[in-house]
C-alpha cells in the first residue's frame, strides 16, 4: 500500500530532503510551504526519485490554510498516513532588539504552525484510529541559546504541547502515534534568508550536519513512532544531557560563546531580503534546494543517529559491559 505523507516547510532544508527520501520509497507526498519556486523544486525532487507529489502553497501560521491544504491532499491522494511538521521562522537578534510583531510572527509559524498541522492531521487520524505525526524539533527546545529567543521559546512549546497530546492519546488507547526528532545544527538555506540583526552573516553553531542526515532521522522516526523522542547528532545528545546536569554552567558558557559562534567573519549584507513575512523565492523564482552554504563544514553522517535508531542494542551492549565489568571486578577482588 502506498503511503501518503504530508510535510510542512517542504520548499527547503530538512523538509525538502525528507520529501526526496519519501519519493525514493514511491510515496505520495503532499508538500506545504509558501515559496512557489521551492515547492516546484521539491515536487520535482519527489517525482524524479519515483514518488508522486502535490504542492500546495500555504502559510502554516493560518489554520484555515493548513486545513485547506490537508483537504486538497486527501482529495488527491486519499487518507494521510504520516504528517511531518517542519516549517519554522526565526529572528537572529538580542531579545531587546526583537519587536513584538516579529516575536509574534515567529511564534505563529514555529509553534502555532506545529499546532495547526497537528490539529488537522489528528482530526483525520483519530477518526480512523491510525496515523503518525512527527514533530521536527531541536536541541534548542531543551537548551536555549542567546540571539534566538523566539525560536527557542517556540521549540520548548512544541515539546510541551506534544507531551500533553501524547498522554491524551495513551489515555484513549488511540492508534495514532506522535513522536519528536530533536535536531542539531543543520546546513539549510535558512541562514541565508532568516531575518537577522547581527553585524555578521548568521551561521549554525558547529558541528553542522547535512539536511540528508536529519531527513533519515525523520523517516526512521515516522517508521518507528513508539518512542517519545529521537536525537540526531552527537551535539544534540551532549546539549540535552549537559543541560540536565549543569544548566547554570551552560548559561555562563553560552553567555561567553553564544554570540560569536552564531556568526561568520563575513559582514552582513545591508538590506538583504528575509522570509519572515514573505518567501524569498516568490517573485525572484529562485529555488534554494535542501542545502545551505556550509557544505564544506558539514557532516553527512551521524553516529548518534545510529545509536538513537538502535537504542535497544546500545542499551543491551552497555548493560552487558557493565555486568562483565562487575564480574571481572569481583574476580579480581577475590584473587587479591
Amino acid at each position: 500500500m502506498t503511503e501518503t505523507v504530508v510535510i510542512t516547510g517542504a520548499s527547503a532544508g530538512i523538509a525538502r530532503a525528507t520529501a526526496r527520501l519519501y519519493g525514493e520509497r514511491g510515496a505520495n507526498v503532499g508538500l506545504i510551504a509558501r515559496g512557489q519556486a521551492g515547492l516546484d523544486g521539491a515536487a520535482h525532487d519527489v517525482e524524479e526519485a519515483g514518488g508522486k507529489a502535490l504542492a500546495v502553497s500555504a502559510d502554516v501560521a493560518d489554520y484555515g490554510q493548513v486545513e485547506d491544504a490537508a483537504r486538497q491532499v486527501e482529495d488527491f491522494f486519499g487518507p494521510i498516513d504520516v504528517w511531518i511538521n517542519v516549517a519554522f521562522s526565526s529572528v537572529f537578534a538580542p531579545f531587546a532588539d526583537v519587536s513584538a510583531e516579529e516575536f509574534r510572527r515567529v511564534t505563529e509559524v514555529s509553534y502555532l504552525g506545529f499546532v495547526h498541522g497537528t490539529m488537522v492531521a489528528l482530526h483525520r487520524m483519530r477518526a480512523r484510529d491510525r496515523g503518525t505525526i512527527v514533530q521536527v524539533g531541536s536541541a534548542l527546545g531543551a537548551r536555549s541559546i542567546p540571539l534566538q529567543s523566539a525560536y527557542c521559546g517556540a521549540k520548548h512549546a512544541v515539546n510541551g504541547f506534544t507531551s500533553s497530546l501524547r498522554c491524551e492519546l495513551l489515555h484513549e488507547h488511540s492508534g495514532v502515534r506522535v513522536t519528536v526528532v530533536q535536531m542539531p545544527a543543520v546546513n539549510t538555506p535558512q541562514f541565508s534568508w532568516v531575518r537577522s540583526k547581527l553585524p555578521n552573516h548568521p551561521q549554525p553553531v558547529p558541528p553542522i550536519y547535512q539536511p540528508e542526515v536529519a531527513a533519515r532521522g525523520v523517516v526512521f522516526a515516522a517508521d518507528h513512532p513508539g518512542r517519545k523522542q529521537y536525537w540526531v547528532g552527537a551535539s544534540t545528545a551532549a546539549t540535552i544531557l549537559a543541560n540536565r546536569v549543569v544548566p547554570a554552567l551552560l548559561d555562563r558558557y553560552l553567555a561567553r560563546t553564544g554570540f560569536d559562534s552564531q556568526q561568520t567573519a563575513q559582514e552582513a549584507e545591508p538590506g538583504r531580503p528575509d522570509n519572515l513575512w514573505a518567501p524569498v523565492d516568490g517573485s525572484a523564482g529562485h529555488d534554494h534546494g535542501a542545502r545551505g552554504i556550509f557544505d564544506d563544514r558539514s557532516h553527512d553522517r551521524s553516529a548518534q543517529l545510529w545509536m538513537s535508531q538502535h537504542a535497544g542494542l546500545v542499551t543491551g551492549a552497555a548493560a552487558g559491559s557493565a555486568i562483565l565489568g562487575g564480574v571481572l571486578a569481583a574476580r579480581l577482588a577475590r584473587a587479591r
